[in-house]
């Protein structure tokens, strides 16, 4: 289901803004490091999580309908069954793309967002994907 390499490449090439659903502001966190890490690729990076009011200097938003600007791809760091509602409102806001984290897999989300024609990668690490397609 997912798509190509090259997809996947020219979608990190295009975009500007990423929204990370489930960002945390523990070290210890995977969200946190990918956050980090993305910020430093030059990406404007946007925290989702209603638990936060900011993470790593950026505003925390407590979900995806609040944000106060377009963001080209939703980043999940969020289990499998709670991802529908995340990728409606993914939807909603207009999202072109949506990114779940490496194990998290919901196939009715995806096809939903399919349909829709937005561009959906599962189960696929962005850091590790970044490394592999932008750093060549």
């Amino acid at each position: 289901m997912n798509p190509q390499s090259s997809t996947i490449k020219k979608i990190l090439q295009e975009a500007k803004t990423i929204a990370i659903v489930g960002a945390s502001v523990k070290p210890s966190r995977d969200s946190f490091h990918i956050m980090r890490f993305l910020m430093e690729a030059g990406y404007n990076v946007i925290p989702v999580n209603p638990a936060y009011n900011e993470i790593l200097g950026k505003k925390c938003f407590p979900d995806l309908r609040q944000l106060e600007e377009q963001v080209d791809i939703v980043d999940i760091f969020r289990r499998s069954d709670e991802i529908l509602p995340i990728v409606q409102d993914a939807m909603l806001i207009g999202a072109p793309a949506i990114w779940m984290q490496l194990g998290v897999v919901n196939e009715e989300a995806a096809s939903l967002a399919e349909r829709a024609g937005i561009n959906v990668i599962m189960n696929k690490c962005i850091k590790v994907e970044y490394q592999i397609l932008m750093q060549q």
